[in-house]
């Protein structure tokens, strides 16, 4: 017997009639909170953050691309990574890669952040097929100021990180086998999505979320609401070239 229920169409159709109703409320709800999120005050960046980009040293304002929107996604690869980032956030990169050519025409630039060096960000950008500027905040306190990493010293002050330090789940485990970090120096770093605007010569810091929230990771919008079966609480993420051939089929 299936573990799910099985009806008449028009059972199905009663059923669904009732679920559009919750849907039309929660659609409802995201407007509102879409709204809120547009209503928050706009901060001016008063520091002149410098980065390393693959075409030579950038500030924040040249990331903008000429555009007056700035979509940033801070991807986990600290510099203590010694194999590579991490791979729920590397399957993201895979998605921006094609959002990104529908923003760039909507007045947004879209890039990625990390923390490690240029040159291992450069790398893993061509191993993954990425054309998006991939930034690297390296040694810049950018990434204090705004929270796209923890210093020891916070980190240590987190419960839930030290808990997961001290007895790590499985999946955990392999995650940090496969960015080659220990995990008191792998789960420092924050994926997250930040955004910026830029007016009259200004650059101001407007949103920031980290994840799991559905925005960062819109992927799993797919498995969490689309998919007839509900997803493993832990799913296996791969990168892409690291799938098994027998799952690429």
């Amino acid at each position: 017997m299936p573990g799910h229920k099985v009806g008449t169409r028009e059972e199905w159709r009663v059923a669904r009639e009732e679920l559009a109703k919750l849907e039309a409320q929660h659609a409802e709800f995201t407007r509102e909170v879409t709204a809120k999120r547009r209503e928050l005050p706009w901060v001016s960046v008063e520091k002149e953050y410098v980065f390393d980009t693959q075409e030579g040293k950038k500030t924040l304002s040249e990331l903008f691309d000429g555009r007056s929107q700035l979509l940033a996604y801070n991807i986990m690869y600290g510099p203590d990574y010694t194999i590579g980032a991490c791979p729920g956030c590397t399957s993201l990169g895979d998605e921006l890669e094609a959002t990104r050519v529908h923003l760039s025409h909507q007045d947004v630039a879209l890039i990625c952040f990390s923390r490690a060096p240029i040159d291992r960000l450069n790398a893993y950008k061509e191993r993954m097929g990425w054309t998006f500027p991939y930034v690297s905040t390296y040694e810049n306190d950018f990434v204090w100021d705004l929270g796209l990493a923890m210093t020891p010293e916070q980190a240590e002050q987190i419960p839930e990180v030290q808990e997961m330090i001290a007895s790590p789940p499985d999946w955990l485990q392999e995650w940090a086998e496969m960015v080659g970090a220990d995990l008191e120096d792998g789960l420092r770093e924050n994926p997250s999505f930040h955004a910026f605007a830029r007016e009259n010569g200004t650059v101001y810091h407007t949103y920031s979320v980290s994840a799991p929230d559905p925005f960062v990771a819109p992927y799993h919008a797919f498995l969490q609401a689309r998919t007839p079966k509900e997803p493993p609480a832990d799913p296996r993420i791969w990168r892409k070239d690291e799938y098994p051939e027998e799952e690429m089929q």
